[in-house]
């Protein structure tokens, strides 16, 4: 399906630069309103019954969420405005992770989610994402459905149908709670010291006191937002932080976060860092304690350490295309419950629908506390195969697939690595990117070929 605003995770770019505007937003909740007015409708007035009756509410409602950036508060203005005038009531959460809104669209029975947050990008950019009501991405013919509408005029239902604005005092309690809920009750992480980077973004108030709550001694850093601080050298997205905080107050275990929550890096006690591949492993290795694990999904970036590692464990493996939405979808068609990305987003389907950084560190910390053992341990028999990634800033529209010298150098670095290693070269989503990664068994041959194949990219942009 092409698509005009909507990427691989909602809309999202740099603030003040179209689509990330007061006005297109102000649209957009105009838009989305109206699709979800005119679906909601029929449900509540046909109900799933087919009684007649429907739902007792008298019209569709949705929860607006943020994380920390300084833009949040316009994005909301506008969206809020842009919902009220579809008549479409708003309740207003405040800065909280993105898969809390997930969570709480679901609990409180709301027609949709909505996330203002660029997740791990700077705070220049913002975006948009959408849950639908059971807590999940919203279906492609629901974008598709927003995006026509985005080609309608905008206008304004009557004045007694305008929708109505709350704010949700307790949605961080009522998150926090949930998160506490995935973990085993007979478990606890008392005496145990954990660094919580939250990368000054949604999770600064929610996930120190969830690991407090269950009994850890928490060190909490990248807890001041200041609206331009999000993901600064700090968070998921720069670990090293984390590592060097561990290390300083010699604690058990780090636990980082990128700024909307929905990622996990973790780091232990000799400060040795844990990406997505081997927090996956982790957990499909505890969930086996408890019986089998069909399969696990990765994705086109995902270490062929882990999917021979998880070979060896007889668990199946599939690879989706770079998104969680993607490794969501898969999960949903094989019908398996684990999956994730190198990059941090992990998904386990027995506790959360979506991905969350904090719900799946505490599935590592409870395989932890139930196998006695550290997480250097755990990964033990996961021998993860150099990786190198590194992302080259390309102009909007580069076509880099028709690109003869980019294919010539990439066919050249395919035949030095033979079977050994394989390459991958894809645009990204959410940015003006071209990521490069050349896997190896060599580290040295890896950051070589890598570093040949972006220069070749550099030369021809």
């Amino acid at each position: 399906m092409g698509r005009k605003y909507f990427g691989t995770d909602g809309v999202r770019g740099r603030v003040g630069d179209a689509p990330i505007t007061a006005d297109f937003v102000l649209r957009l909740g105009y838009a989305a309103g109206k699709v979800l007015a005119s679906r909601s409708h029929a449900q509540w007035v046909h109900g799933p019954g087919g009684d007649g009756r429907g739902h007792t509410a008298a019209r569709p409602s949705v929860i607006v969420g943020k994380d920390t950036r300084l833009s949040g508060y316009m994005l909301e203005a506008a969206l809020e405005a842009g919902f009220a005038a579809a008549g479409v009531d708003v309740a207003l959460s405040g800065p909280i992770p993105t898969p809390a809104i997930a969570y709480l669209t679901r609990a409180l029975r709301l027609s949709a989610g909505v996330v203002i947050s660029a997740s791990h990008n700077p705070y220049e950019d913002n975006g948009i994402k959408f849950f639908s009501a059971d807590g999940n991405k919203l279906p492609d013919e629901v974008e598709a459905e927003i995006e026509a509408q985005l080609e309608q005029p905008i206008g304004c239902v009557g004045p007694d149908a305008l929708g109505r604005a709350r704010r949700i005092d307790d949605a961080a309690g009522r998150y926090i709670e949930f998160c506490k809920s995935t973990f085993p009750n007979e478990l606890d992480l008392y005496g145990m010291r954990l660094v919580v980077d939250c990368a000054h973004g949604a999770a600064y108030h929610t996930a120190p006191h969830v690991f407090h709550e269950l009994g850890a001694d928490v060190v909490t850093i990248g807890a001041q937002p200041n609206g331009l601080n999000i993901n600064d050298g700090c968070g998921a997205t720069h670990p090293q932080a984390l590592a060097a905080a561990v290390l300083e107050h010699r604690a058990d275990l780090g636990i980082a976060v990128d700024g909307d929550a929905d990622r996990l890096i973790m780091a232990d006690a000799n400060g040795r860092i844990y990406n997505g591949d081997e927090l996956l492993y982790a957990i499909v290795r505890d969930r086996l304690m408890s019986g089998p694990v069909a399969g696990a999904v990765g994705t086109l970036m995902s270490n062929l350490g882990l999917e021979q590692a998880l070979a060896r464990l007889s668990v199946g493996f599939a690879r989706a295309k770079v998104g969680d939405r993607y490794v969501l979808e898969m999960l949903r068609e094989k019908g398996w419950r684990y999956g994730g990305e190198s990059s941090g987003h992990l998904l386990c389907l027995d506790r959360h629908s979506t991905g969350d950084g904090t719900i799946s560190a505490l599935q590592v910390l409870s395989a932890i506390c139930r196998s006695g053992i550290g997480l250097a341990q755990l990964c033990a028999d996961l021998q993860m195969f150099p990786q190198t990634l590194i992302n080259v800033r390309i102009a909007k529209g580069f076509d880099w697939n028709a690109d003869t010298s980019l294919a010539r150098a990439r066919q050249e670095v395919e035949r030095e690595l033979g079977s050994s290693g394989r390459i991958l070269i894809r645009p990204s989503g959410t940015e003006p990117l071209l990521r490069v990664m050349v896997e190896a068994g060599d580290a040295a041959l890896a950051e070589q070929m890598a570093q040949r194949l972006a220069q070749a990219v550099q030369a021809a942009v």
